[in-house]
């Protein structure tokens, strides 16, 4: 599967799920490669810290390609090689996030529940409609990150914002605003691996990934 985690808008935590979701997968015993498509390379500096503190994971390949041409070249030549890949990409339209786009299976789009935030999906539904003309089957999801502990009145208002698009499918799977996700992200892990243990954490990703794959 290819799964491109991606928003035209920036600080919601695109980099920290991409990677919490490849090294899940890795210690699941799949092989993945992760690919970072954003210029900062922000998803294989955290790899490389991890090669450099810890070594790297078994099963677990990752490689910057910002330049949309070249990261479709590569997933075109290296893709069947993994049993999953998961793309990050930068926030906002970029060559990368179209490449990405037309060679995924399906696209994660994490949002805050906050209104810019949801106002801002307008933008990402109008390039999924563009690039459908396209790819025929392409399956968007939208899941709420950093949300509100509970039900809370913004995480309602958000998942019923998220239903105004028809071109997402909803995930009832939110992830709170866990120190959890990102302190294992900046180590190129997944919470999974963290000690002491986030249960809360863990419970959140396990639903997603469910939900996903």
């Amino acid at each position: 599967m290819i799964l491109t985690v991606a928003n035209t808008k920036g600080g919601v935590g695109k980099t920290t799920l991409s990677v919490n979701i490849a090294a899940a997968r890795a210690l699941a015993g799949r092989d993945v490669w992760l690919l970072d498509g954003d210029r900062q390379a922000t998803a294989q500096s955290a790899m490389t810290i991890r090669a450099q503190q810890v070594g790297n994971l078994f099963g677990l390949a990752y490689a910057n390609y910002h330049d949309g041409s070249l990261l479709k070249a590569q997933l075109q030549l290296q893709a069947e090689k993994f049993d999953d890949v998961v793309i990050d990409v930068g926030g906002r339209d970029s060559t990368s996030l179209r490449a990405a786009l037309l060679l995924s299976d399906a696209v994660l789009i994490p949002v805050q529940p906050r209104s810019f935030d949801v106002w801002a999906l307008s933008d990402m539904t109008s390039l999924i409609a563009e690039v459908r003309k396209i790819r025929e089957g392409l399956r968007c999801f939208a899941v709420l990150n950093f949300a509100d502990p509970g039900a809370s009145k913004d995480n309602i208002e958000a998942a019923a914002a998220i239903a105004d698009f028809p071109e997402l499918e909803y995930l009832p799977t939110p992830l709170g605003r866990r120190k959890a996700f990102a302190t294992a992200a900046s180590l190129g892990k997944s919470v999974l691996e963290l000690h002491p243990k986030d249960a809360k954490a863990i419970k959140e990703l396990n639903s997603l990934l469910k939900a996903l794959f």
